[in-house]
């Protein structure tokens, strides 16, 4: 059976390693979990004519959206997110769900968050919407802050869906989520490195979707000044052990998981 992770670009990621770490440890022989580079535009076209051998693909930026329309059925919970990091085969074609809002959700748990009154989101592509979702499950109100203000309004909709209060705040503003309990930031490498200068002194946790490279500016930041640290690599994990289980119908090797992200 295969698996793979698809995106653009995609060679740096390391859903292989931590996918085919479990396959070894769940004796599952005759896995494999490889990395295809793939556009929005050219998914629907490798999807089709792949054989009964796929159990399932992973779907990185900028896929998330998309990977909605070539789904032959979607869940509900990632058709209210709009976006959807995973494809299960299924007999009746592929079957589309988001692991990437639980996967933030067990991340913050790690973390010590079961409950927050406010979330500060920084961007607003397909992993942010994950992230109205886990605020969802937080009991969150997200304060949103983007580079551009129609971004802010394309989330609406998600948090209308999950019922979550959203407010949308510039840019320039950006700073000033640092004051709120929990920090998300999905922007990508370099684009809240001047946040590493802000005022973590407050000590928010600060979850940092980014994991290469690592640490960010923001976060060796925010560490420095004690605030609790989630990566992107913690999200990778629990991500990939929704992914897992969905794929293989196994129970996933955390640990092992875990392991070969070290």
């Amino acid at each position: 059976m295969r698996a793979a992770v698809l995106g653009k670009p995609v060679s740096h990621s390391r859903s292989p390693a931590i996918h085919n770490a479990g396959y070894a440890a769940a004796g599952l022989t005759d896995w494999s979990y490889t990395a295809i580079e793939c556009g929005e535009e050219d998914l629907a076209a490798l999807v089709a004519p792949l054989g009964p051998e796929w159990a399932g693909l992973s779907l990185t930026m900028p896929l998330k959206e998309v990977a909605l329309e070539v789904a032959a059925l979607v869940d509900p919970f990632a058709a209210a997110i709009g976006a959807a990091n995973t494809l299960v085969r299924r007999a009746y074609g592929w079957h589309a769900y988001n692991t990437d809002a639980p996967g933030m959700v067990r991340a913050l748990l790690e973390a010590g968050v079961s409950r927050t009154p406010r979330l500060a989101l920084l961007g607003a592509g397909g992993t942010a919407r994950a992230a109205i979702a886990a605020a969802a499950s937080l009991a969150a109100d997200v304060t949103v802050y983007t580079r551009r203000p129609e971004a802010a309004e394309e989330l609406r909709p998600v948090a209308e869906a999950l019922d979550v209060e959203l407010t949308a705040e510039p840019w320039s503003s950006a700073a000033e989520a640092i004051s709120a309990p929990v920090v998300i930031s999905t922007v990508p490498k370099g684009a809240a490195d001047h946040l590493a200068l802000a005022d973590f002194s407050a000590r928010p946790v600060v979850f940092d979707a980014i994991y290469d490279p690592w640490p960010t500016p923001m976060a060796a930041a925010a560490h420095k000044a004690g605030c609790p640290i989630v990566s992107g690599l913690d999200l990778l994990l629990w991500q990939a052990v929704d992914q897992f289980e969905l794929f293989t119908g196994v129970k996933a090797p955390v640990v092992e998981m875990r392991a070969a992200l070290s």
